[in-house]
């Protein structure tokens, strides 16, 4: 399926990928050991999660209580305090949940990512997704990074990991496109992927708040040319050395 028609049959970032949730690493601190949970159990938990994940998105951790997640996962406070030590356990399992499937759905697409053209495709059709949105929402962890960031070490830890594992996917994207031989063999993927992940986080932002997505499109666009600097040269026996980026990013 082309990367542009799997972007646009999507409504929103938190589509669950086929490939799955992604499960993060975490720090000895954070392990927390649990009893398995029955199917019963499992379906409780993860009902209490989505709604309090609906109910942040919606309002932000701050104007989210265990009142309104109890309400609207129609638990009681036992239950609650039963699979969640306290509010925070609760918000780092929201974390969890909404950077994995935003993750999950990023690496289907990335690992489509194989030339700048394919880079390009990706680009068009986070835009189109974005415009679908008019910009509403943003990025989830990108909102629960700006919220929690300097508030929850333990959320802190998770969105970094998080941000780390969604980078891997475009590292593994541009490491795909330099082995095609269109960016130079002495590129490094890791800068290229941190430039690019920075110009869409800040892009989303601002498209958010400006329900707009010409500040997204303009920082896309200013990271691709920043990429489309490391193509390598095509033509070497002509008498005027001609770069891909030419071909792959056309104005």
């Amino acid at each position: 399926m082309d990367l542009l028609v799997q972007y646009s049959e999507l409504h929103d970032w938190t589509v669950k990928s086929i490939c799955g949730h992604i499960r993060f690493m975490r720090t000895k601190r954070q392990v927390v050991a649990q009893k398995p949970l029955t199917p019963r159990g499992a379906a409780t938990r993860a009902r209490i999660v989505e709604a309090a994940a609906q109910l942040v998105g919606d309002r932000g951790v701050a104007g989210t209580s265990l009142d309104d997640i109890m309400a609207a996962s129609q638990t009681s406070k036992s239950q609650l305090y039963h699979y969640f030590a306290d509010k925070d356990a609760l918000v780092c399992a929201v974390v969890e949940a909404q950077a994995g499937k935003v993750i999950g759905f990023q690496e289907s697409c990335l690992k489509n990512v194989r030339s700048l053209a394919d880079l390009r495709k990706w680009r068009d059709a986070v835009v189109k997704l974005n415009r679908a949105r008019r910009g509403v929402g943003g990025c989830p962890i990108g909102s629960l990074a700006s919220e929690l960031s300097d508030r929850s070490e333990a959320a802190r830890a998770l969105l970094a990991d998080s941000f780390q594992t969604w980078e891997s996917h475009l590292v593994a994207a541009f490491q795909a496109i330099i082995a095609k031989g269109e960016l130079r063999a002495s590129t490094d993927p890791n800068n290229l992927a941190t430039a690019v992940m920075g110009a869409l986080q800040g892009g989303l932002l601002l498209a958010q708040t400006t329900r707009s997505t010409e500040p997204l499109e303009l920082s896309l666009d200013m990271a691709l040319d920043h990429v489309a600097r490391y193509a390598a040269v095509r033509h070497p026996k002509q008498g005027r050395l001609r770069s891909f980026a030419k071909t792959a990013y056309p104005h």
